[in-house]
């Protein structure tokens, strides 16, 4: 499995510092959340911060955006270094304007489930996509617990990407990503784990990182 650390959980006095270290650590990318205050109830880091991430880290991006009407921003993070962008069904009415606004300004279009939101929300979508992110978490905060019930979906997303062949899909999960969950996430066959507090609060971010990736 690749590893994301998620840039919400980092110490933003101290950004470039860790940024570097989860580099050094073994990350293979970064994951990056924009949050409006509107779509969930929190607001995160906006395009400044964007600016220096790209500017302090050449791994790549991947943003996801919890916004509403994500298709104003979605080249503007691009232009700012976004290599996967991921939208929210339920942020959009223009979903597929979306995915297209994406692939056409050179990143990869990814789809984030909500624990709510059924896999047939996003069926359609799953043969021009390149991402599909699942929230194990209510989206807006770090630092909650894994809920259990989105395993499912997981089994069913995977069951469907098998029978169809679409081996360019990669499935991210997002949310309460620790050493045992990173198990349960292994056995169905989650490709990209992105994990904030577990990593970011960790002195030994090495280790931590190569326990996610492989938790047995």
């Amino acid at each position: 499995m690749l590893i994301a650390p998620s840039i919400l959980s980092a110490d933003f006095g101290q950004l470039k510092n860790d940024l570097e270290q989860v580099k050094k650590a073994g990350a293979d990318l970064l994951h990056i959340d924009i949050m409006d205050g509107q779509f969930v109830p929190n607001i995160s880091l906006g395009i400044p911060v964007m600016e220096a991430i790209n500017t302090y880290s050449d791994l790549p991006k991947d943003v996801h955006l919890m916004i509403n009407k994500p298709e104003n921003f979605i080249k503007k993070f691009i232009e700012l270094g976004a290599d996967y962008v991921t939208v929210h069904p339920e942020s959009t009415n223009q979903l597929e304007y979306c995915l297209e606004l994406i692939k056409t300004n050179g990143a990869k279009a990814g789809i984030a489930l909500n624990p709510e939101t059924g896999l047939d929300v996003v069926l359609p979508y799953l043969h021009e996509i390149d991402l599909l992110l699942f929230m194990t978490i209510n989206p807006g905060f770090g630092g909650q617990k894994f809920i259990h019930s989105v395993v499912d979906k997981m089994y069913e997303a995977n069951s469907y990407r098998e029978f169809h062949e679409l081996t360019d899909l990669l499935f991210e999960v997002d949310g309460g990503i620790n050493e045992q969950t990173a198990k349960i996430c292994l056995e169905n066959k989650i490709d990209i784990l992105v994990s904030g507090s577990t990593i970011f609060g960790s002195n030994d971010k090495k280790r931590i990182i190569q326990n996610l990736r492989n938790p047995y």
